[in-house]
């Protein structure tokens, strides 16, 4: 029988696009199973993390970051690691910068690079990522980036600063005590002795591993003062001295 050319052709398209399909729904099965691999390895990142197992949390979310290179939240999490367990404040910097290539709004990942700059002695850079954190209206713990914020003013002598970004942090949640210790720091620089030790007592008033407990506080602060060095180990020498006021 005689297949006219036109028929041919048509009946090649419509393979063609069949064989299409089919590849592009094998295709899509692929992504998303390499996408619910990749959670999972992502959420077990997590509980290794939560754990303090630092490498089988960094071994985890490296496995989830093959499966899926631009998830912000994998991206975050390595970074995470890299700044406070490793210490390798560059390679956090650049973990986090690449977060925020995946999402520019993504105000943790810019809270987070802030801390890393801050770490490695960059506190302008510090600032400006701290300041795109909170400028996201629905960054859900903006209170974090303004105490963060203000312990970089402190750093710098900007105590007026200082002390409007923790107040800000204040207004956001009335019992962060974090910023209560910072206000402490800003208002003893200032010569406000009675405004710092109103804060630090009522700081470990709201801080939960004391609850009020100004004697357990002393002790504590004084172990930790053996464990830290340079910006930190001024901060709690500090803070010892307000307690004597």
């Amino acid at each position: 029988m005689f297949i006219s050319r036109d028929l041919c052709f048509k009946r090649l398209r419509r393979l063609l696009l069949a064989v299409l399909i089919l590849i592009g729904a094998c295709a899509s099965t692929s992504t998303e199973e390499n996408m619910q691999r990749a959670t999972a390895h992502y959420k077990l990142g997590v509980s290794y993390l939560n754990e303090n197992n630092v490498q089988s949390a960094f071994v985890e979310f490296q496995k989830a970051l093959e499966l899926n290179p631009n998830d912000k939240e994998v991206l975050n999490a390595i970074g995470v690691i890299y700044l406070l367990k490793l210490e390798d404040f560059q390679k956090a910097i650049d973990f986090f910068q690449r977060a925020i290539r995946v999402d520019q709004n993504f105000s943790d990942g810019y809270n987070n690079l802030g801390f890393a700059y801050e770490k490695a002695g960059r506190f302008n850079d510090a600032i400006d990522s701290y300041k795109k954190a909170l400028s996201n209206p629905v960054f859900r713990t903006a209170e974090k980036a303004y105490n963060n914020l203000g312990r970089v003013y402190y750093r710098l002598g900007r105590y007026d600063e200082a002390i409007d970004a923790h107040k800000e942090a204040i207004k956001r949640v009335a019992d962060f005590h974090p910023s209560y210790y910072g206000l402490a720091l800003c208002y003893n620089a200032k010569g406000k002795y009675g405004d710092a030790s109103t804060a630090i007592v009522r700081a470990i008033e709201l801080d939960p591993l004391y609850r009020g407990d100004k004697a357990k506080a002393i002790h504590d602060l004084r172990n930790r003062k053996i464990r830290t060095k340079a910006d930190d180990e001024k901060d709690i020498e500090n803070w010892l001295e307000i307690l004597k006021y």
